[in-house]
């Protein structure tokens, strides 16, 4: 089983570095949110502060680098790059599904090391709720804490990947009642994320309820897991799990709209992801309400490259952060979230269709 996981990993590293793993036709929605321009901007863009505090931890900008790899030798140099340039900036990043560290300790290093590399950065472990639903527990919770000193610790939720893996885990039932015993046993905060499919405002509640201190989004738009278990079925020749891959390529709510539910409705700190790119995506997702952002493709593209690239990447993404401050007049995060922001289009139909007030937005800093 171990050398399965780790031959998985190594799958969904490679498939990601090569193959067109972005949904085809959802879009993240971002598109429909836009900013009202302010030609009378009144502040000095070089004194715009980008720092906020979440967690009771000061980040320098909103921005984490999510989620993406470990278990594998190869994920070592990516966690090792992506972690000196995190706390070079003094932003936050996560690691991939640590089971692979707790079934093996030997691949422990490949997670280990993003807290040797950042001694001060906000860092996440990562275990799945598949495996708490087959009886992972505090216990294990707690390691995989231990191994990275983690400041949090990410539940993820990833129904639709583990539909369409072969080798998928598909028992949610009791879920929720295993998350509440871990956000309720553990002195870190625990964060549960979605990888790629949005999580609508009701679930939002319930794990609102649960105990756990934030949710991390990651909606539809970006990446696509029913992708990458596409390519790893077709190199298999398993035309079932093809077929499921295929048909499911673009399932899920659209990152804008799933942010803008939850932020309405839990009183959690909202983390945004899913398909965000640039500083003004980052930008529009504060102004609605994230607490912080969080990236992960063009990242990991980077760091295959290395340090300067990763750098390079994140400090072009920090540069258009503060030039979409700059243009609506906000010289600090807490004056980006009262800046005016229209939402139109598809975004804005889910939205009334969904019981919401996209308007809201608009009627802000007027």
């Amino acid at each position: 089983m171990t050398k399965k996981i780790e031959e998985r990993k190594a799958d969904h590293l490679e498939i990601n570095l090569k193959e067109n793993v972005q949904a085809k036709q959802v879009t993240t929605g971002f598109e429909d949110l836009r900013f009202v321009h302010k030609a009378l901007p009144e502040i000095n863009r070089k004194e715009i502060d980008l720092s906020t505090d979440v967690f009771g931890h000061k980040f320098l900008a909103p921005l984490i680098v999510e989620s993406m790899t470990g278990g594998t030798p190869k994920a070592t140099r990516i966690n090792a790059v992506i972690a000196r340039v995190v706390e070079k900036l003094g932003l936050g990043m996560g690691v991939g599904s640590q089971r692979a560290a707790l079934e093996n300790p030997k691949v422990e290093a490949t997670f280990n090391i993003t807290r040797k590399e950042a001694p001060n950065a906000f860092i996440l472990a990562n275990i799945g709720a598949p495996q708490l639903a087959q009886g992972y527990g505090i216990k294990e919770a707690e390691k995989v804490v231990k191994m990275l000193d983690a400041d949090a610790l990410l539940i993820h939720l990833n129904p639709l990947q583990e539909a369409v893996q072969p080798e998928g885990e598909t028992d949610y039932a009791g879920v929720i009642e295993a998350i509440r015993k871990i956000a309720n046993g553990i002195t870190v905060p625990v964060i549960v994320k979605e990888i790629g499919c949005g999580i609508a405002w009701t679930e939002a509640k319930k794990l609102e309820a649960s105990g756990v201190e934030a949710i991390d989004i990651a909606g539809a738009g970006g990446t696509s897991w029913a992708a990458v278990e596409f390519y790893r079925a077709k190199s298999r020749l398993d035309t079932s799990n093809q077929r499921l891959g295929e048909t499911f390529w673009d399932w899920g709510i659209p990152t804008a709209v799933s942010l803008i539910e939850t932020t309405q409705r839990v009183a959690l700190p909202i983390i945004a992801s899913g398909g965000l790119r640039t500083g003004l995506d980052v930008a529009k997702a504060i102004s609605v309400g994230a607490s912080l952002v969080g990236t992960a493709y063009p990242i990991l593209h980077s760091a295959v490259k290395g340090t300067k690239a990763v750098e390079e990447t994140l400090q072009i993404i920090l540069e258009e952060l503060r030039t979409a401050m700059f243009l609506v007049g906000a010289d600090s995060i807490q004056k980006l979230r009262k800046a005016p922001l229209i939402v139109t289009g598809k975004t804005a139909e889910w939205l009334i269709m969904r019981g919401f007030e996209p308007q809201i937005y608009a009627r802000r800093g007027q």
